[in-house]
Formats: structure tokens, C-alpha cells, sequence
């Protein structure tokens, strides 16, 4: 399928925080997730803002200083991509994310994330119990991916560990055009988070959802008939070989941009099909692919 429109901005400002462990073996394994983000993140998007908090850094106050910093900094084109990892907790009402210090409640977060002047927003919540934050944080056209479908599952989880293998692993680039969507590495991560809990033989205490309409209820099977994913599979999270290249070649920036454009109308013409006639379908698509082709060649040369 072809996708994208956001991602080749002025700017992408990746914030990865790591929250409380409680226990050594958390503390460890939740911190050398956030230091795996980061190291992939700068090898991959070195020109990008790589922000990553952990250990006694992920303080509330850190994590409202430093978006409050991209409150200042962003501009409305520009990307944020925010991860959290570890312990949330969740009473019925509201969610809080567990930090080192006073906890960040989901209500707390959202009012920061509103204050950004960019639009273009993915959240990450892949913490226990992060389904009870979708109602809080969930907006049009924010793209919110959750670890957990309700505040009452409240183990442990290992969609973290699939997520960053899906930011590694080309084989999450699924139309391979070298740009990885929040849509590919969700569906990356949900499937191995689903073969995790079957090869080990144990009643999945996780289930993976994304929102990005602002509905207020997340899915585990974006498609056209729910109206989720459209804006997930236009997040670029990371450029990869030629794209990585180009994106940074000023030459080539325009074509890139006109090139996602394209693939975007594609993809809103695919989610109005229903409701359009065959031939009017037909035809408005083959314009769009042919502009698309010539645009790809340009880019190759």
C-alpha cells in the first residue's frame, strides 16, 4: 500500500523516557531499552532531535521541561515521536505514568502535548496498564499506539522489546520504499508481541492498540472500515538506505515531498473507494500513479 505525507519535516524531535523499574530487573531492562532507541536513533536519523531520559534523569519535571523546550523550538511542520517505557498505573479514572518522584497522569501529558505548536504527533505509551491513557491522549490526527487495550492489564510488557526490534528490522518496511511508518512497526509489533505469548504457551496478559482518529477507542486492525491507520501509515519514523540519503540531499527534498504528497492521495483516494464510482476510482487513480512513476524516476536519477 502506498503511504506517507509526514517525515521529511524541518525537523523530527524524537523523546524516548524510561519510567521507574521498582525492581532491579525492570530498572535494567527498561533502561537498556531507552539506550537502545536512542543508539538507533542517532545511527539512523542523525540530523534529527534525539532527546532519551532514564534512571533518576526521568523525572516529571524533565519530561514537562523538555517538552515545554519543544513547545518553544517546533514548528507546525515539524514530527514529534514520544516512547515511554515501563510501569503505568491506572484506578478506574485516570492512568499515570510511573516516575521517579511524583508520577505524569495521562490528563498531565496531554495539556503538555497540546501546547505543541506541530500537529504531526505519534505517541507511544508502552507501558502496563497504558489502554487506560487512550481517552486522555487520543486527538484527531495524533497517531497514539498503546502496549496494553485498558487500564486493567496491568503486567509487565514486552511490546517494547518488538517495537525497537521493528525500527531495526527492514523487514518491518512492508511496501519496502525505505520509509518506516508508525502503521508498520505497530503491525510488526503486535504480531511478534502475539507470537511471544504463544510460543511461550501463556495467556497474553497484552494487546497492542492504535488510535489516530480521535475516536477515543484504539484498534488492533486499523482499516478503512474503522476509519484508524490512515494517518499512522503517513508517519515516517525512520528513513532507511536511499531514503535516509535523499531525505537529506536539498536537492532532492522537493521531489521527496511531492513523491509523499502523491502517495498520500493515493491512499485517501483507496479509503473513498467505496463511495466512488468504478471508472471515476479508476481513472483518478491512474492519474495519481502515473504522476507518482514520473516523480520516482526523477528521484533515481
Amino acid at each position: 500500500m502506498l503511504v506517507l505525507v509526514w517525515g521529511l519535516r524541518a525537523e523530527t524531535f524524537y523523546f524516548t523516557v524510561a519510567g521507574l523499574g521498582g525492581e532491579p530487573e525492570y530498572e535494567q531492562r527498561f533502561s537498556g531499552w531507552a539506550k537502545d532507541l536512542d543508539k538507533l536513533l542517532h545511527e539512523v536519523e542523525p540530523h534529527a532531535k534525539i532527546k532519551t531520559l532514564y534512571g533518576a534523569d526521568a523525572t516529571r519535571a524533565n519530561v514537562e521541561g523538555y517538552l515545554r523546550e519543544v513547545a518553544k523550538e517546533a514548528k507546525p511542520e515539524d514530527s514529534v515521536v514520544l516512547m515511554l517505557i515501563g510501569h503505568g498505573t491506572y484506578d478506574e479514572f485516570d492512568y499515570k505514568f510511573n516516575l521517579p518522584g511524583p508520577d505524569l497522569s495521562a490528563a498531565q501529558l496531554a495539556a503538555l502535548l497540546d501546547k505543541l505548536p506541530t500537529a504531526h504527533q505519534l505517541i507511544v505509551n508502552m507501558t502496563s496498564a497504558s489502554g487506560g491513557s487512550i481517552l486522555a491522549l487520543e486527538k484527531p490526527k495524533r497517531v497514539l499506539i498503546t502496549a496494553t487495550k485498558a487500564g486493567t492489564e496491568k503486567n509487565a510488557t514486552v511490546f517494547p522489546r518488538y517495537w525497537i526490534e521493528g525500527m531495526r528490522d527492514p523487514a518491518a518496511d512492508s511496501d519496502k520504499n525505505e520509509i518506516v511508518t508508525a502503521l508498520e512497526v505497530f503491525r510488526y509489533a503486535e504480531e511478534k508481541t502475539s507470537k511471544f505469548y504463544e510460543t511461550q504457551k501463556r495467556l497474553s496478559t497484552e494487546h497492542a492498540l492504535i488510535e489516530d482518529a480521535g475516536k477515543g477507542e484504539g484498534v488492533k486492525i486499523p482499516s478503512a472500515e474503522n476509519g484508524e491507520g490512515l494517518t499512522a501509515g503517513r508517519f515516517a519514523v525512520l528513513h532507511l538506505g536511499a531514503a535516509a540519503v535523499q531525505s537529506r540531499d536539498p536537492a532532492k527534498l522537493a521531489l521527496l515531498k511531492q513523491k509523499e504528497e502523491l502517495e498520500a492521495a493515493i491512499d485517501d483516494l483507496k479509503y473513498r473507494k467505496a463511495s466512488m464510482a468504478v471508472q471515476e476510482y479508476r481513472g483518478q487513480l491512474q492519474a495519481l500513479l502515473l504522476e507518482l512513476a514520473k516523480t520516482q524516476e526523477a528521484l533515481d536519477k
